[in-house]
């Protein structure tokens, strides 16, 4: 290189750094190079090493805060790395601009990289003041200095970013003359009033203006702008949260340099450092432990990192949602959340031996409305609080969910329905009934298997019809629509209706079994909410729905949620449902819940009583409450002895515990909500198209059930009575033999004993429309179970061919 090149690149890099380096000398602190790090090196070595150093500085994105609303726009969360929210310049007070630059760079504007004057009065007034009052490094080397800090990723990178060095020094100079080149000066102001950390978890002028007086950065005042420019210097030694006093004479002596510089005037100057700082603290909220619906707030993280349209990896989405500055739009609306948590709150304590929970989503929709715990999120377990989210799908939180118990039976009634079974049709449900497992049919078939399946019912038996076998939530009613429907569709409606655990062939082997209708599957209030909204939506099944929009720092959209709905059932089928649990409210087992409008609703309680729940709907919001008994370990275990909120549960019942909760926060968000009536299911689904009941009287059991399927009827068998055929051959049916019936309903079949009757018994003929002798519809709570027990809560351990039985 010739010495003309060598001695042009010292002057366009170096230009007057090195003379004023050796006149400074020892000076350190007040230049980007120590005057002892150019000792004895020649000038094209120094030339030299500016060549070989980058000659752009990669400044990217600044991590940005990113915040969570509900639905009316009201912030419920935020989450960040770096508490920061960018603002464009001209959202900086003209105020906070001045106060900045007259205490780090006066003369920003009007020099390079480096200001030699600049650097030559600061040497000059802190030797003169026995301390650090005018910074000697540029705003633009401040500015180098921070991006590298803040690109640092490990503690090496760290340390070599703040390292005394020449060649850190050296590298800073270089950066700053390549943004001085490549960028405007109020662009690198911009810059430097956004990434600068000013103390107690702010970054930015934005984020420090809000949490120390509370406004935004365009409307900080002198007093406010001072003590803010002040702190850059030393963010935790003028930190008003540690120390007032030392803060306070910090922004005193930027005030008194700002009436030095006549940007204010001495006498204003005076005034103001005798008022105090005029604090107005924000506590710092990150992340969901502080959100005002904190598994809400889980739930929404979790949906988001499980969406690779958000990122590559799942520490990539994690990266984008505390680092992109993100607005995330949900669906949480806070009148109805503050309802679910007043009586989740109301009915189970946080240290009692349970889990209350309750979930609403609205149908037609799938927006999650609200989401409620009885234990609070954080890690006092002494006071209840856990940071493991019962209430949402295993994908979401952190359980594999309850046996939601006789919540299960609507999805076999709802596909009889859609197979044509009239509401009205009647089957003799005993108090005991043991089937056997052949008899049922799932997805391949009929099962293989020389077991029986036996189950009974806690109190009650007697003929019911599709109304009231579900109104009082009979067992052996429901396990022989079961069978006569097949566990395959109904098992496949709930999986479309989504109950997450039924999926997969493992799931499959655990509970498509005939305890299916019973409901051994594990599940959560939020997947029966969803599910039970799709009868309120009259068929029409939505995926439950979070979050609705993500926008940028900018503005611009990230990604919009539209609603993910399709048609499961028919819409006869859905309102054949509502109007069947409409009866559970009204005047039913949760009759104490009614609303001013229409609604509908199920019990359910598992055996040992486990869990209890209710899951209810008007047409337009479904709400699902569960009240499920737990260790301190979030292990399943009987609410049985255990105190709810002061209250022993000798008994656990869906229609004690359950509905309540679920009436409660219902009946406070009932004048939100537009009354609307259901359907009136069509005479087709309660009646059903009528035919002729072939006559089978005199047949033997197996005969007459195939001459009746053969006609389109389905068969149950009822208790043995008195009659002069032998022993085992059909006395008589109900409906009897010439008699009209709907299609696809059920005939019952009454054996002969072999007793002949005495008196008016009904005749032997096959004619007669009969009825049975075992008293008539005595309701209660479907109970019992069988002898193999049930699943297991929280493994998904339960079902096998004869999965226990729940009460209703």
């Amino acid at each position: 290189m010739s010495a003309s090149r060598t001695a042009a690149r010292i002057t366009s890099h170096l230009g007057v750094m090195v003379a004023v380096s050796v006149v400074l000398g020892v000076v350190v602190a007040g230049l980007a190079i120590p005057f002892a790090g150019l000792v004895g090196l020649s000038a094209q070595g120094v030339a030299e090493t500016m060549d070989d150093l980058p000659e752009e500085l990669e400044t990217g994105d600044l991590a940005q805060r990113t915040t969570i609303l509900d639905v009316d726009g009201n912030t419920i969360a935020t989450l960040y790395d770096q508490n920061r929210v960018e603002v464009p310049l001209r959202q900086v007070s003209r105020t906070m601009v001045k106060a900045i630059l007259s205490i780090e760079d006066y003369r920003f504007y009007e020099h390079g990289a480096l200001d030699v004057k600049g650097t030559l009065r600061a040497f000059v007034t802190n030797q003169a003041s026995g301390g650090t009052v005018q910074g000697g490094s540029s705003i633009t080397q401040q500015l180098v200095k921070q991006t590298l800090i803040n690109q640092a990723a490990t503690e090496e990178e760290q340390a070599a970013a703040t390292a005394d060095t020449y060649a850190r020094k050296l590298t800073e100079l270089r950066y700053a003359v390549a943004l001085e080149e490549q960028h405007s000066k109020d662009w690198i102001l911009e810059r430097y009033l956004n990434i600068v950390y000013f103390g107690d978890g702010a970054y930015g002028i934005q984020a420090a203006a809000k949490h120390f007086f509370n406004v935004n950065a365009k409307d900080l005042n002198v007093k406010q702008s001072a003590m803010l420019a002040g702190m850059v210097k030393n963010p935790y030694g003028y930190d008003p949260t540690n120390d007032k006093a030392r803060a306070k004479d910090r922004r005193d002596v930027v005030i008194q340099r700002m009436a030095d510089l006549s940007v204010i005037s001495q006498k204003r100057a005076a005034k103001l450092r005798k008022q105090g700082l005029g604090l107005d603290v924000q506590k710092n909220q990150n992340g969901c432990v502080s959100a005002t619906a904190p598994f809400f707030c889980d739930y929404v993280v979790n949906y988001l990192v499980a969406d690779s349209d958000l990122g590559r990896s799942e520490k990539a989405r994690r990266r984008l949602l505390y680092t992109g500055g993100l607005t995330i739009q949900t669906t949480l609306d806070m009148d109805f959340q503050n309802a679910a948590d007043t009586s989740v709150s109301n009915a189970v304590q946080p240290t009692d031996g349970a889990i209350g929970g309750l979930a609403m989503v609205e149908p037609l929709t799938g927006d999650v409305k609200a989401l409620a715990q009885s234990r609070p999120m954080g890690r006092k377990k002494k006071q209840g609080e856990t940071y493991l989210n019962f209430v949402v799908p295993k994908e979401y939180g952190d359980s594999n969910g309850f046996q939601p118990g006789s919540t299960f039976k609507p999805f076999v009634l709802a596909t009889a329905i859609e197979q044509g079974i009239p509401l009205n049709t009647q089957i003799a449900s005993p108090q005991t009934i043991t089937l056997p497992i052949s008899s049922f049919r799932d997805c391949s078939g009929p099962i293989q298997s020389t077991q029986d399946y036996e189950v009974n019912n806690s109190t009650g038996y007697g003929t019911y019809t599709l109304y009231t076998g579900t109104q009082q939530s009979v067992n052996t009613f429901f396990v022989q629509l079961e069978q006569r429907v097949g566990i395959c569709k109904p098992y496949n409606l709930a999986v479309k209706m989504g109950i997450q655990n039924l999926k997969g062939k493992t799931a499959r082997s655990l509970y498509e079994v005939p305890a299916f209708t019973l409901g051994v599957a594990d599940t959560s209030v939020l997947e029966m909410a969803e599910a039970y909204a799709t009868f309120a939506g009259r068929g029409v099944h939505c995926d439950s729905r979070p979050v609705t929009s993500i926008t940028g720092p900018n503005g611009n959209t990230v990604k919009e949620y539209d609603s993910s709905c399709e048609r499961v059932m028919q819409a006869t089928t859905a309102d054949g449902v509502a109007d069947v649990l409409r009866g559970v409210i009204e005047g039913g087992f949760a009759s104490a819940q009614a609303l001013d409008q229409p609604a509908g609703g199920k019990t359910g309680t598992t055996q040992s009583g486990r869990a209890v729940w209710f899951a209810g709907f008007t047409r337009n919001m479904a709400a699902v409450s569960m009240v499920a008994g737990v260790n301190n370990l979030g292990q399943p275990e009987s609410l049985v002895g255990k105190y709810l909120n002061g209250r022993y549960v000798a008994s656990a019942s869906g229609s004690t515990y359950a509905a309540p909760i679920w009436g409660d926060a219902m009946k406070a968000i009932d004048d939100q909500l537009a009354n609307e009536n259901f359907v009136a299911p069509t005479d087709a689904v309660v009646n059903g198209v009528q035919t002729t009941v072939p006559s089978v009287s005199g047949m033997t059991i197996e005969t007459a059930r195939q001459t009746l399927k053969d006609a389109g009827f389905g068969v149950s068998v009822g208790s043995s009575v008195n009659s002069s055929l032998s022993a085992g051959l059909v006395a008589y049916s109900s409906p009897g033999g010439g008699s009209t019936a709907a299609e696809n309903s059920f005939v019952i079949l009454y054996p002969s004993n072999g007793v002949p009757p005495v008196v008016n018994t009904p005749s032997t003929g096959g004619n007669n429309d009969g009825g049975n002798n075992n008293g008539g519809n005595n309701g209660g709570n479907d109970g019992g179970g069988n002898n193999s027990g049930g699943g297991n809560n929280g493994n998904g351990n339960g079902g096998g061919n004869n999965g226990g039985g729940n009460n209703g």
